[in-house]
């Protein structure tokens, strides 16, 4: 009985001590991903944004949020640099193409589809508009 406090004990320090050396790793490579940002590299915010970088400064970073739109961030908004499309290219390699054409209302999945999400906005056709959505657009327009 004597035993228990001390190994109870014990047993919730453990936990909390792992936990904070694996915070601790994480901490550091996220600082580190963050100081080796460079200018062209497509970033996440913590905010969702997506963007590309234009700008380095020390603690700042500007990023072009669309052509011709850009802000000024503070580097610890990067939560993570989007891989260069170019690893995902696979026009080099035959094995994936696809001869066959999907049947109606089924979705085609292989490489001519996006890899890597992309910066430019898919607003859709306007025959999948309604006809109040596209007197809304047209009006802004």
């Amino acid at each position: 009985m004597d035993l228990l406090f001390p190994l109870l004990i014990v047993a919730l320090l453990v936990p909390l001590f792992l936990n904070a050396r694996r915070q601790k790793k994480v901490l550091a490579k996220t600082t580190e991903m963050q100081d080796s940002l460079k200018v062209g590299d497509e970033v996440v915010t913590t905010a969702g944004l997506y963007a590309r970088v234009v700008l380095v400064e020390d603690d700042t970073i500007d990023l072009e949020i669309a052509d011709g739109v850009i802000t000024t961030w503070s580097r610890a908004v990067v939560r993570e640099v989007l891989p260069d499309a170019t690893e995902f290219d696979d026009s080099e390699s035959d094995e994936n193409t696809f001869d066959s054409v999907p049947v109606a209302g089924t979705a085609a999945v292989g490489p001519t589809e996006a890899a890597a999400p992309s910066l430019t906005k898919d607003v859709g056709t306007p025959a999948d508009e309604t006809v109040e959505q596209s007197t809304k657009r047209l009006e802004k327009e």
